[in-house]
């Protein structure tokens, strides 16, 4: 979620390619964009005005009368929407949208303080306490309206969100940073923007200040209301020791994220190999031993965090939809810090599994939870007293694009299969790819050369899925068999020409899924995936829902059924007698029919006797 032009970042092995180059024609994502543009963004605009966040602004800038209404940072709600209210411009214009964003805009300028301070909270209840309590998102608010402002900026060319921005991250610098007083950002956030806005104005001193506050953590200088909690305590924020020395993720998960994405920025921008090596130690200890088949992350609803290696419970794991993206973006930028497919695949596993079923389809109803199992009584709900999530899944589908392509020098990364047109610059010039698929339910993908100089010579990376057991390539018809695969990538070199176009066969079948011996939740069950989605059963397609199961004489069968949620690949199961019939659906869409249980991991044998017990 990034328009950063990431050729400011020297320290990285790809570039990223912004989703204002890529143009999607693809059937799955255009849904759940229309959705997001047509009800998403709406619906959280009403809510944020029913709520009081954006006339927040209003009273803190003496345009009308009134106390803070809220929690002390709904302030980042009313950001993120615009943020997303931005990306989506991008792809179409909206009169009406963005003169609702330029209301708000006007606002927010009001109520900017003349020293450049800005958190509603503060200025109407508590001003005496500003900068006191580290946890109380001043600084993740900043970050917020910092990522916001240069989108909207970026969008329509309009500066004075942006000035704004600038004005708080300048006060910002002249409390903290080498010499002044110290700082830890209790939600991290602002790390990330400070990178995004140093790229925008060419400041150095933004990203340095990002860089200084992540080498603040763990030396003990964190004060705040999370702090000071015996069950919480610095881990909570991931202040228990200084980033370069993290070998375990600890605390909360989206914190934990926002940190990671972050020192990822930062190490592509100095190369800090303290910075590089942590990361790639936290990487493993987040993907080997706590994260859900799902991409989901996060146990616990006590600290929406983690709690200890392999602890993956299904019916109470918390898997908060931020958290999922956040997986999607730190994950991306690790990819283009490393060039490896590996994390282009988690990205995809988060973003078609854990983050989108944080939405419904029709974009109006959200989950801030996503358990892997469901007794009925878990249901998407308009909104949320802290509804961080629906404003973040408003941000994070229109920019899906973001994902899909990379550079290096004269070489293309294909990361994501979507179909749709994407604009590369490369060292030879521009090029136009266009990929023809009907992915995820099909994993047959077209890739055409629209435009590039006559006779260029450039590469082409295709990304071999770690779920895909085979596949076919062939260039203008002839099978390759020859091409070298590096790090999960195969490669393509040759001189290329308008119309030249390269077939990629996935094999897609259903796969029989096995979480590691140590998580004790899934003994003696199994998940499905075909593809990159994640299946699950729900009560209402399964009449023996309670006694249903998998076994090694299963046998599964697939048919696309255009009529069921908005279009999917159902996988249905059998034994060869024909008993044991079951009906699976994608992971994302569950609820969004008639309320009842699911679950994702299926017992291989049931206890007959406890399930009819008298």
């Amino acid at each position: 979620m990034t328009l950063m032009n990431n050729a400011a970042l020297s320290h990285q092995t790809l570039t990223g390619v912004p989703f204002t180059s890529v143009s999607i024609e693809d059937r799955f994502w255009n849904n759940r964009i229309r959705a997001t543009q047509k009800s998403t963004l709406a619906a959280c605009l009403t809510q944020c005005e029913a709520t009081g966040r954006i006339s927040n602004f209003a009273k803190a800038g003496g345009l009308m009368e009134g106390g803070f209404e809220g929690i002390f940072y709904n302030d980042s709600d009313v950001y993120k929407v615009l943020e997303g209210i931005a990306y989506s411009l991008m792809i179409e214009r909206d009169e009406e949208m963005e003169a609702q964003a330029d209301r708000i805009i006007d606002l927010i300028a009001a109520a900017q303080q003349e020293d450049g301070y800005l958190q509603t909270f503060f200025t109407l209840a508590e001003p005496e306490n500003k900068w006191k309590d580290m946890n109380k998102h001043e600084e993740y608010c900043a970050g917020h309206m910092i990522e916001a402002a240069i989108a909207y900026k970026q969008a329509t060319g309009k500066r004075l969100f942006l000035d704004v921005a600038i004005k708080l991250a300048d006060h910002i610098d002249s409390l903290f940073g080498p010499g002044k007083r110290h700082w830890v950002p209790g939600h991290q956030e602002i790390e990330l923007a400070l990178v995004k806005l140093y790229v925008e104005t060419g400041e150095e001193r933004y990203w340095k200040l990002a860089y200084w506050l992540l080498e603040e953590r763990g030396h003990g200088h964190g004060v705040g209301y999370s702090w000071a909690r015996s069950d919480w305590g610095a881990a909570y924020s991931q202040d228990d020791v200084p980033v370069r020395d993290i070998e375990r993720v600890t605390g909360h998960a989206v914190r934990a994220m926002y940190m990671y994405a972050g020192m990822t920025d930062v190490a592509m921008l100095n190369g800090d190999q303290g910075y590089i090596d942590a990361l790639d130690r936290i990487w493993h200890n987040v993907v080997d031993r706590n994260m859900y088949i799902t991409g989901g992350i996060g146990p616990s609803r006590h600290n929406e965090g983690f709690t200890e290696d392999y602890d993956l419970p299904n019916d109470s794991a918390y898997c908060e939809t931020c958290a999922s993206i956040g997986m999607v973006l730190w994950n991306h930028r690790m990819n283009l810090l490393h060039g490896d497919s590996k994390y282009a695949d988690i990205v995809e596993r988060a973003m078609y599994n854990g983050s989108i079923s944080g939405v419904s389809l029709s974009g109006d109803k959200f989950f801030y939870v996503n358990p892997l199992e469901a007794d009925g009584t878990h249901h998407r709900v308009p909104w949320y007293d802290c509804s961080c999530c629906p404003t973040q899944i408003a941000r994070f589908i229109p920019s899906i694009g973001s994902y899909v392509y990379a550079v290096s020098g004269n070489h293309v990364v294909v990361n994501q299969y979507v179909a749709g047109t994407g604009s590369l610059n490369l060292e030879g010039g521009e090029v136009v790819l266009r990929q023809v698929t009907e992915y995820p339910w099909n994993g047959r993908i077209a890739l055409r050369v629209e435009k590039c100089e006559p006779k260029a010579a450039f590469g082409i990376s295709l990304r071999i899925p770690d779920w895909c057991k085979s596949y076919r390539l062939a260039v203008g018809g002839q099978e390759v068999n020859d091409a070298v695969t590096v790090r999960g990538y195969v490669r393509l070199h040759q001189e290329w020409q308008p119309g030249d176009e390269i077939t990629l066969e996935l094999t897609m079948q259903v796969e029989r899924v096995y979480a590691h011996p140590l998580v004790q939740a899934n003994a003696g069950k199994v998940a499905l995936q075909r593809g990159p989605l994640v299946y699950c059963v729900e009560e209402i397609d399964n009449l023996h829902y309670d006694a249903l199961k998998v076994d090694s004489s299963t046998r599964f069968r697939t048919r696309y059924e255009a009529d069921l949620l908005e279009g999917v690949v159902a996988v249905y199961g059998a034994n060869p007698n024909g008993d044991g019939q079951f009906k699976a659906v994608p992971y994302y869409a569950w609820d969004n029919r008639t309320p009842g249980k699911m679950k994702v991991w299926l017992p291989e044998q049931v206890d007959y006797a406890r399930l009819y017990r008298f």
